[in-house]
Order: structure tokens, then sequence, then C-alpha cells
């Protein structure tokens, strides 16, 4: 299944969804779909939210633990989902700030398995 599909089938599946991308571990963007046709503000939202995971993934590297697989931010008008996908790639999904956040994360991990298919 190709990226875009995957990501359209996720954002697709949630009530609130705006969007997702996939970011490289440079934050560069692989793939993304928007319900808005934003794809530039998606782009850049994308290489900042793989920054902090990436950040985050270096924090729990110095202690003894399970490495991180996925982050949820939320601020005032949304909710971001960053999941792991591998070692080298996330994903990040963009919310309304009224989306059930938890029936999102089990959608969000679904697509980081078969993205991990297709790249892995």
């Amino acid at each position: 299944m190709p990226f875009k599909a995957i990501l359209e089938n996720l954002v697709c599946s949630i009530e609130g969804a705006l969007g997702a991308i996939l970011t490289d571990w440079e934050g560069e963007a692989v793939e993304q779909y928007s319900l808005t046709g934003d794809d530039y503000d998606l782009k850049i939202l994308g290489a900042h939210q793989n920054i902090i995971l990436s950040r985050i993934r270096e924090v729990r590297q110095t202690m003894p633990s399970q490495s991180v697989r996925d982050v949820i931010i939320t601020t005032d008008r949304q909710h971001l989902l960053l999941g792991a996908v591998g070692d080298e790639y996330a994903l990040v999904l963009l919310l309304e700030r009224s989306a059930l956040v938890g029936s999102a994360r089990v959608q969000t991990l679904r697509a980081v398995r078969l993205l991990e298919k297709e790249i892995y």
C-alpha cells in the first residue's frame, strides 16, 4: 500500500483529523495528506514535530528504559500525535482539539505498522 493511501486512510478514519505527514530522520517530508490542502504548513509542522520526537529519543537513550514509540502533544487548539516509524521516520497526525485522542492513537499505531511494513 503506498504511503499516500496509508495517510489518507488514517486521516479519513478519524473524526476531527486534519492531516498527516510522514517525515524522514532529517524532518523532510516523504509524503503527506491534508483535508485542508495546505501542504506547506503541514510540512513545516512535520519537520518541527520530528525534531521534538528526536530530542525525546535522545533524552531517553541516557536512561535504561524502552524506546519512545509515540508522543501526544496537546495545545489550546489542537492535538498532535507523533509516532516513531522504525528508527528513521516519524508519522505526525494533526487533530482538532475536540477529536478523541485515544481512538486516534489506536489508528495512528496501526498506520505506523503499515508504514513500517512498506519501508522495512
